[in-house]
């Protein structure tokens, strides 16, 4: 029988683990707290004064939500490309067998494992080649070279924790491959894939490296941001714009693990 004493971690544990907690989320605190300083120059700590007069100042700014609006097209649309080809790969390379199977599957997540840059690199030298102007679609193909990844790793766990038995079933009581994927497939695995697709979009909107080699004139949010940080004058909007972008991409990111913490449990598993 086991003691109450080994359910608990010890103190020194505890302790490392706040001060890990700490290191990564102090920074982001901050960023919070100049959002709201009287200081329009300097980042001086502690702030000399607080305001909310920055909210307004970034609602009021055209160039603000010129590049917010970019960044949300982007990444919608890198996201529901990234669903489409991401599912598909999922499904070739989970439920069917065929000569260089695992070849397949890492080049598929092989853009997402390289430096940014270098994808950067290699999708301007692309587009430089095939005379592509650089635009609104070229930022969108260069999302989505990563974003199909993230639906992909979703989805091809998913799909191998599907019981054959439950598709095999659905074939013998005479329903056809459409018919299987939507009553029996895509519930089973839409959760994961709505995981997946906001994971994707997080990704998608706050992308640097890949969106400066891919925009041209273009600026997307994360690249604005950078463009103002250089600015001596109103620098608290930068932040302020910084605090929506945390609060907009954390928010997919907890629907994705709520969606996702249950995944073991698929119907027909074990079977």
């Amino acid at each position: 029988m086991r003691s109450d004493k080994s359910n608990h971690a010890p103190l020194g544990l505890k302790i490392a683990a706040a001060a890990g907690l700490a290191f990564m989320h102090l920074p982001i605190l901050l960023i919070f707290l100049y959002a709201f300083t009287t200081e329009e120059k300097t980042y001086q700590f502690p702030p000399p004064g607080l305001t909310t007069q920055w909210f307004a100042v970034a609602w009021s700014r055209p160039d603000v939500w010129a590049a917010l609006t970019l960044s949300v097209k982007v990444a919608a649309i890198a996201t529901a490309a990234a669903l489409v080809l991401g599912t598909l790969c999922a499904a070739a390379v989970s439920q069917t067998r065929f000569f260089g199977r695992e070849t397949v599957s890492l080049l598929v997540i092989l853009p997402i494992a390289l430096p940014g840059i270098i994808t950067g690199i290699a999708l301007r030298s692309a587009f430089s080649m095939a005379d592509i102007p650089f635009s609104f679609w070229t930022i969108v193909l260069g999302h989505a070279t990563f974003c199909i990844v993230v639906v992909y790793n979703n989805a091809v766990a998913r799909f191998r924790r599907i019981s054959g038995s439950l598709i095999e079933a659905s074939m013998d009581l005479g329903a056809d491959g459409f018919q299987t994927f939507r009553y029996v497939i895509l519930p089973n695995i839409g959760t994961a894939l709505l995981a997946g697709g906001m994971l994707a979009f997080a990704l998608s909107f706050d992308e640097v490296i890949v969106t400066t080699f891919t925009a041209g004139q273009q600026s997307t949010l994360p690249i604005w941001m950078l463009e103002e940080l250089i600015r001596p004058r109103q620098r608290p909007v930068t932040n302020v714009v910084a605090m929506i972008v945390v609060i907009g991409t954390f928010l997919p990111i907890l629907g994705a693990y709520y969606l996702t913490r249950d995944g073991d449990q698929i119907a027909g598993a074990g079977k």
